[in-house]
């Protein structure tokens, strides 16, 4: 029997559905459980080895959830990866049905961590770490303009709406400690253990970098962002960088980091260190968090206890 690959380009009201080989013809349906229904009814009668579709905002997320639970093979991939790859396959023109058919072939080709089986509770967890977010930059916001008026009403309304965006914020600190707890206890316990790991960097950790303490440390570098990438052409040898990666985390490894540069002699060693050897700040710092992600990594795959130990300033 012929395996086949599935593309899904998914819009608001839509999905378009190409496979590789092309024997099976493309078609649509609605982005509703009416349609996921119909596209698992298709899916069921062929060979499917594996389903490829982008991040969309969110409304790709019903699906994905739907498809998994009928056990097939889904993988949901950045949007960017999809495009390069259809560059580099010389296709130009976009549409939903071109797009399907392009994400049909990439499924063949596509390379990448294993995928994590879903959780309702990490979904659940990595939506109160996003709401607050939202909340905190709301506050921010109210915080820049309450500067730039002098007049009395909006100034007493901006008042206002941040003493009710702190208090909900407060509330959601809460619910994202109660709800990283029912994730997985003793793992939140292990993580703020950590001196610089607070309430929102474990919930962030937990609900978007799950392979932690399951992959290697490279690994865990490369999924967070944080791998050195080398940048050689023939004699040249360019300087390292990072690239891709999960944002979120590398943003709450980012504040860790600091915290611990702060307050942990060991980690502030450190970056002392490389600094002193002419590093730039940000790259010291870059360099710490990789260290930080990849000793949670080896904690939490051990099931110890975090330690301190000698600082050794790596050469690069």
């Amino acid at each position: 029997m012929i395996s086949y690959f599935v593309g899904l380009d998914v819009s608001k009201a839509t999905l378009d559905v190409g496979f590789f080989p092309e024997s099976v013809p493309q078609f649509q349906v609605k982005n509703d459980p009416e349609g996921f229904a119909q596209l698992i009814a298709c899916l069921n009668e062929l060979e499917v080895e594996r389903i490829l579709l982008e991040a969309t905002g969110g409304y790709e997320r019903s699906v994905l959830k739907a498809l998994r639970r009928a056990g097939l093979s889904v993988v949901r991939i950045n949007p960017r990866r999809s495009r390069d790859y259809a560059s580099a396959m010389g296709k130009i023109a976009k549409t939903d049905k071109i797009d399907a058919a392009m994400l049909a072939r990439f499924a063949r080709d596509f390379e990448g961590f294993p995928q994590v089986e879903p959780d309702e509770n990490r979904e659940e967890l990595g939506e109160l770490i996003k709401l607050r977010g939202n909340l905190v930059r709301h506050r921010d916001d109210d915080k820049r303009r309450i500067k730039q008026t002098t007049c009395t009403t909006a100034l007493a309304t901006y008042t206002e709406h941040i003493a009710y965006l702190v208090k909900q914020i407060k509330a959601l600190d809460k619910a994202i400690e109660n709800a990283s707890n029912v994730l997985d206890c003793e793992r939140a316990r292990r993580l703020r253990s950590v001196k610089g790991i607070g309430i929102i960097s474990c919930g962030t950790f937990m609900a978007y970098l799950p392979e932690l303490g399951t992959v290697t440390g490279r690994e865990i570098a490369a999924l967070a962002g944080l791998a050195p990438y080398n940048n050689d052409s023939g004699k040249k040898s360019g300087p390292r960088s990072i690239a891709g990666g999960r944002y979120k985390v590398r943003g709450a490894a980012y504040m860790s980091t600091w915290s611990m540069i702060m307050h942990v002699p060991e980690i502030r060693a450190r970056y002392q260190g490389l600094v002193a050897r002419g590093k730039r700040a940000k790259v010291a710092a870059v360099a710490c968090m990789r260290v930080l992600l990849v000793r949670l990594n080896a904690m939490l795959r051990d099931g110890t206890e975090w330690k301190d130990h000698p600082v050794q300033v790596p050469a690069t």
